[in-house]
């Protein structure tokens, strides 16, 4: 059995050694890149925020949603495309047949190549699907948006997929391409909608002002406050059923704080309401008894 130590003379282990050094370099170039290649995208995300606000497009929480999603859609690839280099050069450098191995990959897949161009008109309509959710800034990063019907808080917006995550944990992957409606429920600014059904014999106008009076008091509490961007917009009686009267009103927020705002009100009415004895409409019930058919048994 040869004796390996005895083979290792000093030109080869100076070889092992420059290759290793080779290695090293070479992964720390690629390390090296990848941050300077973060640093540069943020670097663009601030300058491009500074300008947006200099031309006064949008407010700042809105302006570090749009540039947080284009950095993330960009990095992706940039970084992916880095790293697949650096294992092409240290394959190249310990002498690894890297041209033969892609060309036999490349007939190996030839095979599917037929059946992967059938799906490629499927994923050239996701990828334009999601350059124009981006150009457009249709939706961003933690927006809430209702696609194709499923709601959830945007998660990741990719050139291929928007992912949702609703509010019970559950993820929702779409391909860009397949997004037939879209809502995005926190652009700029939100509304909180408020339907109150009351009874035909409680003074609308009353119940308005009560409406209008609890929204003034969370407009002076810090806790609620600088979450609300307007006065109460009372919509008035919207709809008038057989047993109730509806009457509508809203509330504007700064995007996502909607909910908070309005669950918070509709605690603070509840309390005035029963204070003030407003009357919401019963549930009514109507039982018939209809007379026997002759010849039936009772």
């Amino acid at each position: 059995m040869p004796n390996i130590w005895n083979a290792l003379t000093p030109e080869r282990y100076l070889s092992w050694v420059t290759t290793a050094i080779h290695i090293l370099i070479v992964v720390a170039g690629g390390y090296l890149l990848s941050v300077l290649v973060g640093r540069l995208l943020r670097a663009v995300r601030a300058h491009a925020i500074t300008l947006m606000v200099r031309r006064g497009d949008m407010v700042d929480f809105e302006l570090e949603k749009r540039a947080t999603t284009i950095v993330k859609v960009i990095r992706r690839p940039l970084m992916v495309l880095i790293w697949v280099a650096v294992v092409l050069t240290v394959l190249q450098v310990i002498k690894l047949p890297v041209g033969p191995a892609l060309a036999g990959a490349g007939l190996g897949l030839g095979a599917v190549g037929v059946a992967i161009g059938l799906g490629a008109q499927s994923l050239i309509k996701d990828l334009l699907g999601g350059l124009f959710l981006l150009m457009e800034n249709q939706i961003r990063v933690n927006d809430v948006a209702v696609i194709n019907g499923t709601g959830g808080l945007v998660e990741e917006i990719n050139l291929r997929t928007t992912v949702l995550r609703s509010d019970n944990g559950a993820v929702h992957i779409f391909p860009n391409g397949s997004i037939q409606s879209l809502s995005n429920l926190t652009r700029e600014y939100s509304f909180y909608v408020f339907e109150i059904a009351l009874d035909y014999a409680q003074d609308p106008d009353a119940v308005l002002e009560t409406m209008r009076q609890v929204a003034s008091e969370m407009r002076t509490d810090p806790a609620y406050g600088p979450y609300i961007q307007a006065d109460l917009d009372v919509l008035g009686v919207d709809r008038m059923g057989d047993s109730s009267v509806t009457v509508k009103a809203r509330i504007k927020t700064v995007p996502i704080k909607q909910w908070l705002v309005g669950r918070e009100m509709n605690r603070r009415l509840r309390t005035r309401f029963l204070a003030e004895n407003v009357r919401r409409p019963g549930s009514t019930t109507i039982v018939r008894f209809d007379p026997p058919l002759p010849g039936t048994l009772m």
